[in-house]
């Protein structure tokens, strides 16, 4: 199939650069078998038997949500509503979350989580992380690694959320759960470990024990990290190799360098900001040092209920003091950094056809025109998944 007349195609091609933005004006695209066979001036392009007008709009990769919590029931309205009138933000609300969870029948969770995988894929998000954490218990972390794993095989085993309220008394206990049983009933069916390195939540020590027993499962680990205060999360997240350091909103010195130098990626989640009204993540800081940035939404009952990229890289633009190409590349290529993966996040000759058609005739607009639907269509894997473009 040959998409043509495409009037930016944003590829992220390494040839221009490593890390590096890149764009093809007045393009075309070929995608064979699933892959993205060529890209070049439309000039140029290839006969095909099947041709889609783009109508001279621009074609992004499939955006890359490298951080959710998507298996979960209830909802937590109220304390929004009650952050915005002045409460403060704090770990706490998960319980109300654990709590709904646990109650919820497999189908009611299967529903939801479909539904929101559904409402991502038409906003462009192709590939997404999908965390379990709000069980707590042996059978309800199992099955909500297995829920997690119908939808996407990036599936993270997130036990160290939040400490539950039966082991409020024994943390030893609940760690030595986390740690034992828990892992072994989740390790099969995750490919990550992750933990939440905060005041509230867990210590530098406790996070250490879960990864260390994650890694020893196979797992590969990554971290909720400096998310309130500074703290211990995103040197120890460096130290043990972790895929991704996510929120990094108080960073020190130390740990700017620490990212910089070291092979962990920054996830920013900035709808948590714009959610809990806390100060934005330095991204300029992080970029100008040399650290690889992701954007994410962190979708989840509670401190973030948006599944919306296109939201992400318009607060990044507008609030972190990215650029619109910085953008665009953390929340596709970045992203894709963040899962290790090198087959999304880009339309170079070879990666998947994860494809989205915006109704405008730049990736700048995600940031020009915030809160305006501008997905026109998803192609995953070279097949229409959502919307319709115009087809010649």
């Amino acid at each position: 199939m040959l998409l043509t007349n495409i009037a930016e195609l944003v590829t992220n091609d390494g040839a221009a650069g490593d890390g590096a933005f890149a764009a093809i004006p007045d393009a075309a695209l070929v995608i064979e078998a699933g892959r993205v066979a060529w890209t070049g001036p439309a000039g140029r392009a290839p006969a095909a038997d099947q041709r889609t007008d783009c109508g001279g709009r621009a074609v992004l990769p499939g955006f890359v949500d490298s951080h959710a919590h998507l298996v979960f029931a209830g909802e937590r309205s109220a304390e929004f509503a009650a952050r915005m009138a002045g409460t403060p933000y704090h770990a706490g609300g998960i319980a109300t979350t654990v709590a709904a969870t646990r109650a919820a029948s497999d189908e009611q969770l299967r529903a939801n989580l479909s539904s929101l995988r559904r409402e991502m894929l038409a906003q462009g998000t192709t590939t997404l992380e999908c965390k379990s954490g709000y069980g707590l218990t042996v059978p309800d972390e199992r099955r909500s690694v297995a829920l997690a794993a119908e939808v996407t095989p990036e599936v993270t085993f997130l036990g160290a959320h939040v400490v539950p309220p039966e082991f409020a008394a024994d943390r030893d206990g609940y760690l030595d759960l986390v740690c034992g049983p828990m892992l072994a009933a989740c390790a099969a069916q995750a490919r990550w470990v992750d933990a939440f390195c905060e005041r509230g939540a867990f210590s530098a020590d406790e996070t250490r024990a879960v990864l260390t027993s994650g890694q020893a499962a196979g797992l590969v680990p990554r971290v909720h990290a400096n998310q309130l205060g500074t703290g211990p999360g995103v040197q120890l997240a460096v130290e043990l190799g972790a895929a991704s350091a996510d929120h990094c909103t108080y960073l020190t010195d130390a740990d700017v360098d620490a990212l910089a130098a070291g092979g962990t990626v920054a996830t920013l989640l900035p709808g948590v900001e714009f959610s809990t009204r806390n100060p934005y993540p330095d991204a300029r800081r992080l970029l100008d040092a040399g650290a690889t940035v992701a954007l994410a939404t962190d979708c989840n009952p509670g401190s973030c209920f948006t599944s919306s990229m296109p939201l992400a890289v318009a607060l990044a633009v507008r609030e972190m003091r990215m650029t619109t190409e910085e953008a665009v590349w953390a929340a596709t290529a970045g992203g894709a950094r963040a899962l290790r993966r090198d087959d999304v996040g880009c339309l170079r000759a070879g990666a998947r056809a994860d494809l989205v058609l915006l109704d405008a005739p730049s990736h700048v607009y995600l940031a020009y025109r915030p809160g305006v639907p501008l997905v026109a269509a998803v192609w995953q894997a070279g097949e229409l998944a959502a919307g319709r473009p115009m087809t010649g």
